[in-house]
C-alpha cells in the first residue's frame, strides 16, 4: 500500500465498546494512489463513525468536497459536487472474507482497517452516469428525469409534407381519430 494511503488507517486493536468519530481530508495525491482515470483531481473531507462492539464495527462515512470531470459531450473539464452517505460493516470472524460490498469479515485480532478504498468506491459510485456540464443541465428534462431534444416546428411541417403518397392514406384514418 502507498505512503499516501496509509493515511486513511484506523487502529482498531485494543479500541473500547463504544462511537468514535474520525476526520480526513484527500485531493489528488488521493486519486492519483489509484490505478484508474475516472477521478484525477479533487479534494474532498470524510467524517467517518465508528461504532464498535464485541462482533462487528460499523463505520458511517459522511463524505463532501468536489472532484474534477469531464464533460461527455462538450469534453470540457468541470468541478462535480460531492456529498455521500454511506455505510460499512467489518464483521469479526476466524478469516478474510468479503461478505458483500457493505460487509467484510476480519480476523478477530486484526489491528487496523485501511478505509482509502471505501472513501474512493463511495465518491466514484456517487458520481453521475453521464457526467454533463453543469450549462447543459439547465436543457428541458422530462418527468422521468430524461433529457428532452426538441425540434423547430418549421422542421417537423417539413417533414410532414414529405410524406410518402402510399401512407397518405393512412395518416388520413390517423387524424381522423
Amino acid at each position: 500500500m502507498s505512503k499516501i494511503l496509509s493515511k486513511y488507517d484506523i487502529n482498531i486493536h485494543g479500541l473500547e465498546e463504544k462511537r468514535y468519530t474520525y476526520n480526513f481530508e484527500g485531493g489528488n495525491e488521493f486519486f492519483g494512489a489509484f490505478e484508474q482515470s475516472l477521478i484525477t483531481n479533487g479534494q474532498f473531507e470524510a467524517i467517518v463513525k465508528l461504532n464498535k462492539n464485541s462482533s462487528m464495527i460499523q463505520l458511517d462515512f459522511e463524505i463532501k468536497g468536489t472532484v474534477e470531470l469531464t464533460c461527455d459531450r462538450s469534453l470540457e473539464l468541470f468541478d462535480e459536487p460531492i456529498d455521500v452517505s454511506e455505510r460499512y460493516i467489518y464483521k469479526f470472524g476466524d478469516r478474510y472474507e468479503e461478505i458483500s460490498d457493505e460487509i467484510e469479515m476480519i480476523p478477530q485480532g486484526t489491528a487496523t482497517v485501511n478505509i482509502a478504498q471505501h472513501i474512493y468506491d463511495f465518491i466514484c459510485v456517487s458520481l453521475p452516469m453521464k457526467k454533463l456540464h453543469p450549462r447543459f443541465r439547465d436543457e428541458e428534462i422530462d418527468e422521468e428525469g430524461l433529457l428532452l431534444y426538441s425540434t423547430d416546428k418549421e422542421t417537423v411541417e417539413e417533414k410532414e409534407q414529405e410524406i410518402d403518397p402510399r401512407w397518405a392514406a393512412l395518416n388520413k384514418l390517423r387524424m381522423n381519430n
